[in-house]
């Protein structure tokens, strides 16, 4: 038998309840966090933030080819990304080079756990 999702009855501890619902954030204030946690749900999106967490800096045929997908890919990909705050660029000469965002960094960080520190070693000591 599985466990019920909802109380049987009206429990509500009103003061405590209130006091919690006043340092909840407003909707608006996390729609931010919402759409960078979203762009990472999508497994060529988190690879492509791994790769950049391991590499710092790197440029779109480059992470191309660590993740193993089509350049075009990647642009949409990075832009999207780039959209939600969690990756930045500059041209450099006719490349442009992605880094993630100290946001992006902290989150990338969060989601992949140990495995972001694992792999960030494999790729810089392999």
């Amino acid at each position: 038998m599985t466990e019920p999702d909802a109380c049987d009855l009206l429990c509500l501890d009103l003061p405590h309840a209130e006091r919690i619902r006043q340092e909840v954030p407003e909707l608006r204030a996390v729609e931010p966090f919402a759409n960078a946690a979203r762009a990472l749900g999508d497994p060529t999106r988190l690879r492509i933030a791994g790769a950049l967490l391991a590499g710092e800096e790197l440029c779109v045929c480059d992470v191309g080819w660590i993740v193993g997908q089509a350049q075009g890919l990647v642009s949409h990909h990075l832009r999207q990304l780039k959209v939600a705050g969690l990756v930045e660029s500059r041209r450099q000469g006719r490349l442009v080079m992605y880094r993630l965002t100290s946001r992006g960094r902290e989150l990338v960080e969060v989601v992949l756990g140990d495995r972001a520190t694992e792999s960030g070693k494999e790729q810089v000591h392999g």
